[in-house]
């Protein structure tokens, strides 16, 4: 599985690019290859106030329906709108083109609660 070392990782599967207060999502290599073929992705609203582990959207694959979680709380300021036409990016490039939001971190919120590259590891080998 790749898990890149520079990203942060919630225990949820969800991926963070933390870049000052901003955060930009998605979900991992690990959490796409076992949903599978990706066919629907829902994503949250811009604007959208929301809390860390609370549901943001789903995605639904040719296996099952998964719901996805805010890895930090805060607004939501962007949403990759390309994947409601083109959901199979979350497969083919979950680091890259299949982002789903960026976050503006909350005032008091903090990223220390995220597993770094090397617990994202030890979590999914374990």
């Amino acid at each position: 599985m790749n898990v890149p070392d520079e990203l942060r990782y919630s225990s949820d599967h969800e991926w963070a690019r933390i870049d000052g207060t901003r955060v930009r999502v998605g979900i991992t290599d690990y959490a796409q290859d076992a949903l599978g073929d990706v066919v629907f992705v829902s994503l949250p609203d811009v604007g959208a106030a929301v809390a860390a582990g609370a549901g943001i959207g789903e995605v639904e694959s040719t296996k099952s329906v998964s719901d996805i979680y805010a890895p930090v709380s805060g607004t939501v300021v962007e949403v990759n709108a390309d994947l409601v036409d083109a959901p199979e990016r979350l497969n083919e490039d979950p680091y890259g083109e299949g982002w789903l939001c960026v976050i503006e971190l909350g005032a008091d919120e903090a990223v220390d609660e995220l597993l770094d590259a090397e617990g994202y590891r030890t979590l999914i080998e374990g």
